[in-house]
C-alpha cells in the first residue's frame, strides 16, 4: 500500500507540474482577456441567477442548475482540500487557490455558454450537454468527447464519491463515535433515495441545501476571523509574500517553495471550483434560459461563491489560526481544520460537522448527475442504472477505506479530465466571443435565442 501511495503521488505530481499549471492558468487568463473580463459582470450574474426563464426550454431553473453545480463544487475541497494545500504548500497556496478562482470565473463563463450553445434534447424533451457535445458538435472531434466522458466517469469515483463519503464517516466517527459502517450505509441509502428522483429531485434537494449550508459555514468562518482579528494583517501579508517567494520555516509553518505553493494551491483550487474541469457545464446544459450568455453568467457565479468567497475565507481562517495558536498541528489538513473551528466555544465542532456533512453529501449528489450523463454519452441510458448501483456501493466502501491513494488518483484523473475540456474552450473561444458580443456587449441579455435545439438521435 505504501508503494502504491508513492506511485500514485508521483503520477499526481507529474500531471500537476508546470505544464498543467500553465495550461490551466493560461486558459483562465486567455479567456479573461478575450472575453473582456466577464468578472466585471459578476453582480449582474448574481442577479440573473435568481431570475426564472420559465418560458424557455430546459429541465431545471437557472438557479436549480447553479445550486446543483455548487453542490458538486462546495465540498471537502473547500474545507479539507484548502487545509491540505496549506499543510503541503504553505500559506502561499491560499493565494494561488484564490487566484485560480478569480480568473476561473471567465473559464466557467465560457463553459456554461458552450454547454447551452451545443446542447441537444431527447425525444422526451430532456436536455443533454457539456464538453462532450461541444467537442463532438463544435469541433467535430467525438473521440475527444469520449475521452472526456471516460475520465469523468472515473474521476467521479474519487472527487465526487469516495473521498466525500470518507470525510463524512471519519467526521461522524471522530466527533460522535458513530461506526463508519453505520455512516456508510446511511449515506448510501440517502444517495439512492435522491438518485431515484433524477435531475429534478437532485436539483430540489440542492436548492434547499446549498444556500443554507453555505451561509452557516460562512458565519462560522467570520466568527473565527473575529476571534483572530489581531492576526489578520499578518496572515494576509504571509499569504501574499509566500506565493511569490520561498517561505522560510517560521511563524508556525515549515519552509516551502513557490512551486509547492502554486502546485497545491492551483490543484486544490481546481478540485474546489472545477473551473476548466468540465463538470459544471453538464448540468448547466439542463437550465431553462433564454440564451447562452445568460446561463454563462449564472454559471460563472459558481466559481465566485465557491473559491473567491468560501475558499478564501477558509484559507484566511486556517492561516490566522496557526499564527494565533502555535500549538495547532497544521501538517494534517483534517486536524488543522478541526483545531481552527474548535476555537469557537460550544458550537465550533458542530459548525464544522454540519458543514462537512452537508457539503460532502451534496457533492455526491452533484457528481451523481455528472457521471450519469457521461455514462449515457458513452453507452446509452441502459448503462446508467448499473453504473449507479456501483456508485452507491462505492459510497459505502469510501466510508470505510483509507483514501490517501484515492486522493492522489483523484488529482491525477481530474487533470486528465480537464485536458479535453480546455482544448474545446480554447478552440471554440471564437464562438464564445461571438455569442458574448451578440447578447452581452450589445446589451441584449433579455432576448431569446432563435436557434433550434437539435433532437438527439438515440439510436446513433
Amino acid at each position: 500500500m505504501e508503494q502504491l501511495e508513492h506511485i500514485t503521488a508521483s503520477i499526481s505530481d507529474f500531471l500537476w507540474g508546470w505544464p498543467m499549471i500553465i495550461l490551466l492558468l493560461g486558459t483562465h487568463l486567455f479567456l479573461t482577456i478575450r472575453l473582456r473580463f466577464p468578472q466585471r459582470k459578476i453582480f449582474t450574474a448574481i442577479w440573473l441567477s435568481i431570475q426564472k426563464d420559465n418560458d424557455s426550454e430546459g429541465d431545471v431553473s437557472q438557479f436549480g442548475a447553479l445550486t446543483t453545480s455548487l453542490a458538486a463544487t462546495i465540498g471537502t475541497g473547500n474545507i479539507i482540500g484548502v487545509a491540505t494545500a496549506v499543510a503541503f504548500g504553505g500559506p502561499g497556496a491560499v493565494f494561488w487557490c484564490w487566484l485560480t478562482g478569480v480568473f476561473g470565473i471567465a473559464t466557467k463563463y465560457a463553459e456554461g455558454l458552450l454547454a447551452i450553445k451545443y446542447r441537444i434534447k431527447t425525444s422526451t424533451g430532456e436536455m443533454l450537454g457539456g464538453p462532450m457535445y461541444a467537442l463532438e458538435r463544435g469541433l467535430k472531434q467525438k473521440w475527444l468527447g469520449v475521452l472526456f466522458c471516460i475520465f469523468t466517469a472515473l474521476a467521479a469515483f474519487g472527487i465526487g464519491n469516495t473521498v466525500q463519503a470518507n470525510s463524512i464517516s471519519l467526521l461522524m466517527n471522530e466527533t460522535y463515535g458513530i461506526n463508519v459502517h453505520v455512516t456508510g450505509i446511511v449515506i448510501a441509502v440517502l444517495t439512492a433515495l435522491v438518485i431515484f428522483f433524477g435531475v429534478k429531485g437532485i436539483a430540489r434537494v440542492c436548492m434547499a441545501l446549498v444556500p443554507l449550508m453555505a451561509l452557516f459555514y460562512i458565519a462560522g468562518c467570520i466568527y473565527i476571523l473575529f476571534v483572530n482579528r489581531a492576526f489578520l494583517g499578518e496572515s494576509l501579508q504571509l499569504i501574499i509574500s509566500s506565493a511569490f517567494t520561498p517561505h522560510a520555516a517560521g511563524g508556525g509553518f515549515l519552509g516551502t517553495t513557490v512551486m509547492m505553493a502554486a502546485r497545491y494551491g492551483i490543484a486544490r483550487g481546481l478540485f474546489s471550483n472545477e473551473s476548466g474541469l468540465g463538470s459544471a457545464p453538464i448540468v448547466a446544459a439542463a437550465a431553462q434560459t433564454r440564451n447562452p450568455v445568460r446561463q454563462a453568467l449564472v454559471s460563472s457565479t459558481g466559481t465566485f461563491w465557491d473559491t473567491v468567497v468560501i475558499c478564501a475565507l477558509t484559507g484566511l481562517v486556517l492561516v490566522s489560526s496557526v499564527l494565533a495558536f502555535p500549538d495547532i498541528d497544521y501538517t494534517q489538513g483534517g486536524a488543522l481544520t478541526k483545531a481552527a473551528f474548535g476555537k469557537i466555544p460550544y458550537i465550533g465542532t458542530t459548525i464544522l460537522a454540519v458543514g462537512i456533512l452537508t457539503f460532502a453529501f451534496s457533492t455526491i449528489l452533484g457528481w451523481t448527475y455528472y457521471s450519469g450523463k457521461a455514462i449515457e454519452y458513452l453507452g446509452g441510458r441502459k448503462w446508467v442504472k448499473p453504473y449507479r448501483i456501483v456508485w452507491i456501493i462505492c459510497v459505502y466502501l469510501g466510508s470505510i477505506m483509507n483514501l490517501q491513494v484515492v486522493w492522489n488518483i483523484a488529482d491525477s484523473v481530474n487533470a486528465l479530465m480537464a485536458i479535453p475540456n480546455l482544448i474545446s474552450l480554447l478552440l471554440l473561444s471564437g464562438v464564445a466571443v461571438k455569442e458574448t458580443q451578440k447578447y452581452l456587449w450589445e446589451d441584449r441579455l433579455h432576448e431569446t435565442s432563435q436557434e433550434e435545439i437539435p433532437l438527439h438521435d438515440e439510436g446513433k
